[in-house]
């Protein structure tokens, strides 16, 4: 292993802890910001709206600009670009104002979380083996830096603003560092000035079938997780009849399960492989799901967030690596699992609204056993010939070469 390719995975790494940083950040002091505007529940749900959406356009687009910079291009625009945004969250003085900065910092953080991913399938396929879940685990490690950020600004006294300001100053110049660090995106294999060349970019910019059925995967265990993140307070309190401190707990406990899993993640995949993996995990999931649904206890229920956590969490990152190694340009792939991804992760929650208010909250969750069940049936459809990492078909002097240009 060259030194180049220990920094780039080091930059990978780091650049996912930024971005957990940066959008947990945004997370945490969300609930300031509305009581700072006198912002309704239904506003709040807007601005987080407002940025879904602008994740959302801009993964889609991801597909089109990742073929053309590469994944280090996009990343050393739209990092710096994502820490300014927060900027303008923080200083929102109205709804209005902020629904379009949330939508800002949204559409930045879209390009940073599909350059990011794509920039770790490249990383990974130059290893030749399991790296993704790692790279997952350093945004848990960024979001839980976050909260703890957080809980220490509001003990200092630290205002919102000041907070806000703070993190987003640290980032952009950490954002530009780690930009060095990145490695080029692997070169397309024919020239594309003759006929024959075009056809072939064209044909390599139709996605194969496999890249929409890791996507579905990524789909579900993105939909498993936005139930968790927004409902799993209100199920503990309105069904169980938990304290509030108690339910803040919750989420936490499950972020927990989700770091230790992806701490473990490369190890299991390397020895039981992807294919397997994803299917053990999604029944698991359904099942540490049918746990906390039919939990008696608080404690029983929270004790079930930790294993779905533990379940839930190398899904995600299992598919997009699979997707990263469907075409020899990782991108496009991975921009398309990574919009579906966030689809569910958007669509999971008003779901689970809409259900509760027509039957009950108990009910309602039942919706993520599903989902389990679907991510282990769409993982027994995958080719077995796209279950494992396939490292980057290049030269021994073409790949040396690229791994000094990164340097």
């Amino acid at each position: 292993m060259t030194r180049a390719l220990r920094k780039a995975h080091r930059g990978a790494v780091l650049t996912f802890v930024l971005a957990g940083l940066m959008c947990g950040t945004f997370t945490v002091r969300l609930p300031a910001l509305a009581e700072r505007l006198r912002l309704p529940e239904s506003s709040v749900g807007l601005t987080l709206l407002s940025w879904g959406i602008g994740a959302l356009l801009t993964m889609q687009l991801m597909r089109v600009v990742l073929a053309r910079i590469g994944s280090r291009g996009v990343l050393r625009a739209a990092a710096p670009l994502c820490a300014a945004s927060l900027v303008l969250v923080a200083f929102a003085p109205s709804f209005p104002v902020l629904a379009v900065s949330a939508a800002l910092f949204g559409m930045a953080f879209g390009a940073v979380d599909v350059g990011m991913n794509a920039q770790g399938s490249a990383v990974e396929r130059a290893y030749g083996r399991p790296i993704m879940s790692g790279l997952h685990a350093g945004w848990c490690v960024g979001a839980i830096s976050a909260g703890l950020l957080g809980t220490g600004a509001i003990a200092l006294g630290l205002s919102l603003t000041a907070h806000i300001l703070v993190v987003a100053l640290v980032s952009v110049p950490a954002a530009l560092a780690l930009s060095r660090l990145h490695l080029p995106d692997p070169a397309p294999e024919t020239d594309e000035t003759d006929e024959a060349g075009r056809a072939s970019a064209r044909a390599r910019r139709r996605l194969p079938g496999v890249v929409y059925l890791l996507g579905a995967v990524t789909f579900a265990a993105f939909m498993v997780e936005g139930v968790v993140a927004d409902w799993n307070g209100l199920y503990l309190i309105g069904t169980l009849h938990a304290s509030e401190a108690v339910a803040a707990l919750g989420y936490p406990v499950f972020e927990a399960g989700m770091l230790l899993a992806r701490l473990a993640g490369d190890r299991l995949r390397g020895r039981y492989g992807a294919r397997g993996l994803i299917m053990f995990s999604g029944a698991a999931t359904a099942l540490a799901f049918l746990v906390v649904i039919a939990a008696p206890v608080t404690v029983a229920a929270v004790a079930g967030l930790f294993f779905i956590g533990l379940s839930v969490a190398t899904i995600s990152p299992m598919a997009l690596s699979l997707a990263g190694t469907a075409t020899r340009e990782p991108g496009p792939a991975i921009a398309q699992a990574s919009t579906m991804g966030y689809a569910g992760l958007l669509l999971g929650p008003v779901v689970i609204g809409f259900l509760s208010a027509a039957a009950s909250l108990r009910l309602a969750m039942g919706v993520a056993v599903v989902l389990g069940v679907v991510i282990t049936v769409a993982a027994r459809l995958l080719p077995a010939s796209r279950a494992e990492i396939i490292p980057l078909p290049v030269r021994p002097a073409e790949e040396e070469a690229r791994l000094r240009t990164a340097a």
